[in-house]
Parts: structure tokens; sequence; C-alpha cells
């Protein structure tokens, strides 16, 4: 049997974590995804392991390649219990994809939920099998370009501009567009063409996702409500560290609170709004260069989305006590800011006497890549997740 195709046996059962880890292991794993690097002696203390214990799971999880040893001077003088330990790179990697309109983007991550490489290439088909294979065409010229089959491959995680029907996340309603994806087994479909497993999600679900994986919000931050504003608006909501999904898997579809026919806090809203004032746009990625030469209209467009988004933000507080709430999308980064920016002022103004601590609004840092970044995330959190199956 060739290595190609033991990697692709292997991986023949989607939805399955391809390392099946017990419970303590995850809690060591996803706590030092948490602190970033930690000796054995603070995951002891802070899991309420004993040494012995802790030293026989970190010994397997080495052993796996999923952590690695950070050697310095101090801790080996003073022995091994202090070598600081850290989530591994080499521990494998994934795949996150995302039909666009006329492109297909990719991004594939390291086990840490660092970019490895991110890949655009026109694409412009309703069908899933096409994707399908026009993402196995790019992923063969990675693979040779970066040999990337040298390492372990977890999976791919699909991010669908749509919601789940009867409660089956595979099975979506989505947007014109990729009519061919609606209401047909989209895991089955790509994962047979591929050869591989595949994970199915809304794209602001993964932008949460991504999102909460970021530097200074995993290590601070249970439980997080994201808003991603790309051509719709959603939510992407993690609960005590976990992706929250709901009963039906549409946990997060906050633009059904802004009806299709009225003005919305989205993308596509901006676009027609700055076509009623004359201005030719063909897509979002124009809008920052339209920053400072037609401000006035994106400044008004804006205060009335921070007016819109303010509903979302009190309800998500009322909900989900998140203790952060992050403002991300397809829009440029300096518009999310102000947004994240006039709803934080709108939360100092409300003045209701409300003594609890209430979150944050942060500004995304990585934008419209939130979406595939946290699609690759998939696989590499199905890992440590509480849940079966994301």
């Amino acid at each position: 049997m060739t290595r190609r195709n033991y990697i692709i046996r292997i991986m023949s059962r989607p939805h399955r974590p391809p390392i099946p880890l017990s419970e303590p292991q995850r809690r060591v794993l996803i706590q030092l995804r948490i602190e970033g690097t930690a000796p054995r002696t603070r995951l002891a203390q802070v899991l309420g392991m004993n040494g012995a214990t802790v030293t026989r799971l970190t010994q397997s999880l080495l052993a796996l390649g999923l952590i690695e040893e950070r050697e310095s001077p101090e801790a080996v003088a003073r022995g091994r219990p202090l070598v600081p330990l850290t989530v591994s790179g080499r521990g494998g990697w994934a795949i996150g994809a995302t039909p666009h309109p006329g492109w297909l983007e990719l991004v594939l991550v390291d086990f840490r939920g660092r970019p490895l490489v991110h890949d655009t290439t026109p694409f412009d088909s309703p069908d899933p099998r096409v994707f399908a294979r026009a993402v196995e065409a790019r992923l063969q010229a990675l693979a040779a370009a970066h040999g990337f089959m040298r390492g372990q491959f977890l999976g791919m995680g699909v991010a669908v501009p749509g919601y789940a029907l009867s409660g089956d996340r595979n099975r979506r309603a989505v947007v014109d567009r990729v009519a061919g994806w609606d209401d047909v087994p989209l895991a089955e479909i790509i994962g047979d063409v591929l050869g591989m497993p595949v994970w199915i999600e809304n794209d602001a679900s993964v932008a949460g996702l991504a999102e909460y994986y970021q530097d200074g919000i995993i290590g601070r931050y249970r439980s997080v409500l994201t808003l991603f504003l790309g051509h719709g608006v959603g939510g992407g909501l993690i609960a005590e560290r976990d992706l929250f999904l709901g009963e039906h898997g549409n946990a997060g579809e906050v633009g059904r609170l802004f009806p299709g026919h009225g003005d919305r806090p989205s993308g596509i809203d901006l676009l027609r709004t700055l076509r009623a004032e004359g201005v030719e746009v063909d897509s979002l990625a124009d809008i920052d260069g339209l920053m400072a030469t037609h401000r006035a209209i994106i400044d008004r467009w804006t205060d009335r989305v921070i007016e819109q988004l303010d509903l979302a933000v009190l309800s998500g507080i009322v909900w989900l006590d998140p203790g952060a709430i992050i403002v991300s999308g397809a829009l440029p980064l300096p518009l999310l800011r102000r947004i994240a920016d006039g709803l934080n002022a709108i939360g100092r103004r409300r003045g209701d006497k409300y003594r609890a601590t209430l979150p944050p609004v942060l500004a995304s840092t990585i934008g419209s890549k939130a979406v595939v970044i946290g699609a690759a995330m998939i696989p590499i959190h199905s890992i440590t997740s509480h849940q079966a199956v994301i």
C-alpha cells in the first residue's frame, strides 16, 4: 500500500476526528491552547491532576506529535517538570475552503492554527462536485509545491453561505449563486470526490471559530459572540470554549433580525447604498479603495449599521453573557474598527444602571479571512471538542 493510499484510507470516515483522544488528553491539549506554553507543574495545578498523571498524559501527546517541549536554560537546570510545553504545529494540518462569486478560496493551517498557505483561484459554478474537483486540482498543485503530503492530514472544512435544513448540517438552504448546493448531502458529495473527511458549516459560525482561536481571545475568554458582516450578516457563538450550534445547527442566524427587503447591516447593502449614489462598485473588495473618496456615504451607512447592530449585540449579551463580542467580516478592517467603537459607545451611553460586567466589543484582526481560516480549524477543533462531531 502506498503512503498516499494509506492516508486516504485512514481518512475515509467523515466527521470523526482522525486522532481519537481521551478526555484527560483533550483537557491537557486545550489548556495548552489557552495558555500558549505551560510546564507540567502548571498543567497539574490548573487541571487538578497529580504530577504522575500529567507526565503520562503529556508523554502520550508528545508521542502523537500534538505537543512539543520548548527547552530553556532555567527549565533544564531545575528539572523536566519545568520544561515548557506547547501545541506543536507538526501535529497535523487541515484545509479550509469556501466559494465566492467568481472565485474560490483555500487556506492550509498547521495544528496550531497558523495559516501556512492562502490560495485563491477563479471559480464560477453552482455545482458542489465542480467545486470539489476545483479544490482537488488546487490541492494537488499546493502539495507538489509545498510537500504537505508528508504530514498528517486531518481533513477539510467547507464554509457554506446558508443555514441547516431539518437538523442535518450537511444539507443547507443556500444563496442562488450556489444553487446546486441546496438540500443535498454536501459532506458526502464533496468528500467522495476528494477522498477525505469533510465538515460542512455555516460561514459565520466558522468565522466565530477562527476569531476565537486568535491570540488574546482563547486565552482570555470562555464565551465569545462574533458578528460577521459579509455579503449578508450572521453570527458565530463560542460557549464554554466550544462552537455552539443550537438544536438544529442554526444558532447565530442574526440575519433573520434584518429582513432582506429592508436596510441591512451587510456588505451587499453597502454596495447597494454606494450604487444608489452613483458609485461604480462591483464587489466588497473595492470598498477599501473608496474609503477616502466616498467617505461621507460610507460614514452615513456605518452610523445606521451601528444602530442596527446594537439590537443584535444587546440580544447576544442577554442570552449568552459572552466575555467579548467581535465584529468581523469582509469589510475593510478600519470600517470594522469603527463599527466596534460605535457599539462600545452606545453601550457606555445606555445609562440603564445595569451593574453586571458587560463585554467589550472588539474589531477583528483577520477580517474576511476569518471564514476560510475557521473552516480549516474545524478538523483541528474536532480533536479537542467535547462534541462528538461538528
